[in-house]
This record gives C-alpha cells, structure tokens and sequence, in this order.
C-alpha cells in the first residue's frame, strides 16, 4: 500500500516531495494503527490544506483519503470472510495461502526498497539513484545499526527504541 501511495503523491501528481514522504511514513510508524491509513490520512490533509490554506479543508482531504484507503479493504475483507468460511477446509485453500506468503514478503520488501532508494522503472530494467536526504550522514547509520541490535540481540521493547532514538536525535542534531 505504500508503494502505491507513494507512487501516486510523489511520483505520478508530485503533490508531495519524497523527503516529505518519507517522514510522513516515519511519523505514521509512530502513531497507533495502520501505517497506510495514517500515511493516507496525513497527505490527505497536507495536500488539500496546501492548496487552499484551509484547515477545515485539510481535516475533510484527511477523512476522504482515510474512508478511500479504508473502504476497498473493508469490503474485500468482508468477501473474504464468507469465502473463508465456505472453503476453509479445501486443500487447494491451503495451497493458494501457501503461494501467497513469499507474494506478501516480496510486496513489503519492495516497499521498503521504495523508501530507501528512488527507483524510476523503464520496462523490466531498474534505474536507481539513492536519496541521501533519507540517510544524510554517519550518525543516522549509527542511530539505525543501534536500534537494529537493540531490537534484534537485546529484545529491546520497540517504545524505549522509540523513545531513545528521539532523545538521541535531538542530541545529536
């Protein structure tokens, strides 16, 4: 899902900057819920509030974003469930869910290549140029390698990884 929210605001109606995007999906890993219904909520209200200046404007192109990333899925869900239900003990179930699994690790890998690198795609060959506004310099690599060991080898709860990593990033710049 943020691959195609970002392919639509950054890349095909430049609504957004990518270092803009990117912090958005920052901040939206943060905050409680879905990170693709706080991404959509946030530019939905930063891209109408942006060009009217209206914050009343802002707080509707957040609630239609929202409503329009949330629906589809929900009405596919409920789809889902009444299949589910029919077929949950079909073999060729199992099996199609089986094939799916490394489909969803790919999709959220792909992702977060997206927000690492900014990818231009022409046919089946990659183009790619890394952005350096998302990793500028030394100390976000060591703030990253830090967190990653902490969570890894530590266990460390992700709140205090949260916590810390704020602390030392308005420490260190």
């Amino acid at each position: 899902m943020l691959s195609l929210i970002q392919n639509q605001v950054v890349v095909e109606h430049a609504w957004i900057t990518e270092s803009a995007f990117t912090d958005i999906v920052a901040v939206s890993q943060m905050t409680p819920g879905p990170i693709g219904i706080n991404s959509a909520t946030y530019v939905g209200y930063e891209v109408l509030h942006s060009a009217t200046g209206s914050h009343l404007l802002g707080i509707f192109g957040s609630l239609t974003a929202t409503l329009a990333i949330m629906l589809p899925s929900f009405i596919l869900m409920l789809l889902i469930v009444r299949f589910y239900r029919k077929f949950k003990s079909s073999t060729l179930y199992a099996g199609t869910m089986d094939w799916l699994k490394p489909a969803v690790v790919g999709l959220i890998g792909a992702a977060a290549i997206i927000l690492i690198l900014k990818t231009t795609w022409t046919g089946f060959t990659p183009s790619v140029e890394v952005i350096r506004d998302n990793f500028p310099d030394w100390k976000s690599w060591c703030l990253l390698g830090g967190a990653f060991a902490a969570s890894y080898w530590g266990k460390v709860n992700p709140i205090y990884l949260i916590l810390a990593g704020a602390i030392l990033g308005l420490i260190l710049y």
